[in-house]
């Protein structure tokens, strides 16, 4: 299915749980999803299963959707696509186009081929623009013809947090062609987004996505400051 039609299924379909995503911290649940004889796989993250957490407000399948929806307005290609439902089985949360990865693959056995360089690039800025908290590598999965960015809920806090494992192009060059998109959000065009943030949340992300395009190199990452650059468990 192209994404319009997996948009489609997610946001209308019927629900069914297969079962627990085990590895989640929240719950997250495999559903089948299934409108007029077509069927596919979701990720659903139910606010009710959402663990507390105490620098960031219940909700987080709300910055799953914004994640997406700021990857759609820089046309970046990283996240599957995700909804909001508020009538899922266990309530309001958000459903995830299901990604089959070969479960072996993780960010630091992909960033050496050179083939996805131009993406984890891509990923590297959007993180900065998203002020992702929790950038593990286990969060870039493999397909076996590419890759995609997941667990995208801790993003979008209106304190600078970010925290990644992609620390690789720290002072290099941002791509001409992805910084004219960035600036292009950074003025005003942010699509959807701003359906999942409160008005200061998608302010903060625009002058981030500001602050890139002017220095337009990625930041360094500041080993001296309270908030650790990098996230544990790295994987």
């Amino acid at each position: 299915m192209n994404r319009d039609e997996q948009q489609t299924l997610l946001l209308k379909g019927s629900i069914e749980v297969e079962g627990r995503v085990v590895a989640s911290s929240n719950q997250a649940l495999l559903v089948t999803v299934s409108l007029d004889g077509l069927e596919g796989q979701a990720c659903y993250k139910a606010e009710a299963g959402e663990r507390p957490l105490w620098d960031f407000p219940d909700g987080l399948w709300r910055r799953e959707v914004a994640a997406y929806e700021l990857d759609v307005a820089l046309e970046t290609g990283l996240v599957p696509t995700t909804v909001g439902r508020e009538d899922g089985p266990f309530g309001v949360g958000s459903l995830q186009w299901w990604v089959d990865d070969n479960e072996e693959d993780h960010y630091f056995t992909l960033r050496e081929h050179p083939q996805f360089h131009d993406w984890f690039a891509a990923l590297a800025a959007f993180d900065v623009v998203a002020n992702n908290a929790d950038r593990k590598a286990g969060h870039v999965i493999y397909d076996g013809e590419r890759c995609w960015a997941i667990d995208n809920g801790l993003c979008f806090h209106e304190q600078d947090k970010l925290r990644t494992v992609i620390w690789e192009y720290a002072g290099l060059d941002v791509n001409g062609h992805l910084l004219e998109r960035i600036d292009r959000f950074a003025n005003g065009d942010t699509g959807h987004v701003g359906d999942w943030l409160n008005p200061i949340e998608l302010a903060l992300a625009q002058s981030r996505a500001r602050g890139l395009v002017e220095n337009a190199t990625y930041p360094i990452p500041d080993e001296d400051s309270d908030w650790p650059p990098y996230p544990w468990p790295l994987i």
